[in-house]
């Protein structure tokens, strides 16, 4: 029987957690733990739990609190939560979302069914802070296109993923052989951007075009979304390069580090030496646009940027056109 760990992460959720508990305690499939790691938590986070865990029966599922965190941020206290769980699966879990009835029976569903998925990832709805649905998906407000879902689902998805992230951590379920490879989690990335290009850098994943949680957009999310609307790009565009550029070839340099010491074939470890390469280049491009021009070409005709800018294309007019 597949044993299923939940790690849910805590700080400052003390309006929603209980909300969340209740969801988690009454799927369609119960799970086998739930580890709460709480990253120290100021206000009553805490003593909601505790408070839940006197009045609701959880039935066979094993809570277990993990306090006294010195606020070590969202990765570390991930890492935490997942190393403290024991099941075959683990289900990451916000603090401030409600899952759906079926969200661990679809997971195992589809991990039983598929020996060498490593990674599921799924939609959500996105509600409000009242819980209010906002009348879009996730993926939809991500501009996930036919596809990009397409190529997470085939054969290669590393090369949908060394292009951006689109598994979110409040829909990420995975297996627990993962974390041989993807522990530690390192401090320049965000844990699910992590075991999401790893997953798909060694084996299958999954992206299930349902929306199996929902996840709650109220301006304190420490990670959220937002649609990408043609102003919003525009923004993105025009404003000062700073050093994004730089952090994300520090990003790509640690992807292509790691896949050095793990069994990828050639296909992965070129294409994120490439990714490194191409977000070098982009880093050390000249604070003078003009001088930009020639370099941004090369790559543009190199096919560089289609296959390996967050945006595609557009990103050679980001190149051209940002301050510096």
């Amino acid at each position: 029987m597949t044993t299923i760990s939940v790690a849910l992460c805590t700080y400052n959720g003390a309006r929603y957690i209980e909300e969340q508990l209740r969801s988690i305690v009454s799927q369609s499939v119960a799970p086998s733990e739930i580890i709460i790691s709480d990253d120290g938590s100021t206000d009553s986070t805490l003593d909601v739990i505790r408070g839940f865990l006197q009045e609701y029966d959880t039935g066979s599922t094993a809570i277990t609190i993990l306090g006294g965190a010195a606020n070590v941020g969202v990765t570390a206290n991930f890492q935490r939560a997942i190393e403290a769980s024991s099941g075959d699966l683990v289900v990451l879990c916000d603090q401030d979302d409600v899952w759906h009835v079926n969200r661990i029976e679809k997971a195992i569903s589809s991990f039983d069914s598929r020996p060498a998925l490593l990674l599921q990832h799924s939609d959500a709805r996105l509600i409000d802070d009242e819980g209010e649905p906002l009348g879009l998906s996730l993926l939809d407000a991500l501009s996930a296109s036919r596809e990009e879902r397409a190529a997470i689902n085939g054969p290669r998805p590393l090369g949908a993923f060394i292009r951006r992230n689109l598994a979110t951590g409040a829909t990420v379920a995975f297996r627990r052989s993962l974390l041989e490879w993807a522990l530690p989690f390192p401090s320049n990335w965000v844990h699910d951007e992590w075991l999401a290009v790893i997953a798909a850098a060694l084996g299958e994943v999954e992206l299930l075009d349902a929306e199996l949680v929902d996840y709650r957009q109220h301006g304190n999310n420490q990670i959220g979304v937002r649609k990408p609307t043609l102003r919003y790009r525009l923004g993105r565009m025009l404003e000062p390069r700073g050093t994004r550029y730089v952090t994300l070839a520090s990003r790509s340099a640690t992807l292509a580090d790691r896949l050095e010491t793990l069994p990828v074939d050639d296909y992965a470890l070129e294409l994120a030496r490439n990714r490194a390469r191409f977000d070098a280049m982009r880093a050390t491009l000249s604070p003078h646009r003009v001088c930009r021009l020639r370099t941004v070409l090369r790559e543009y005709r190199a096919g560089s940027y289609a296959a390996l800018a967050s945006q595609g294309n557009l990103d050679v007019a980001r190149d051209l056109l940002q301050p510096a």
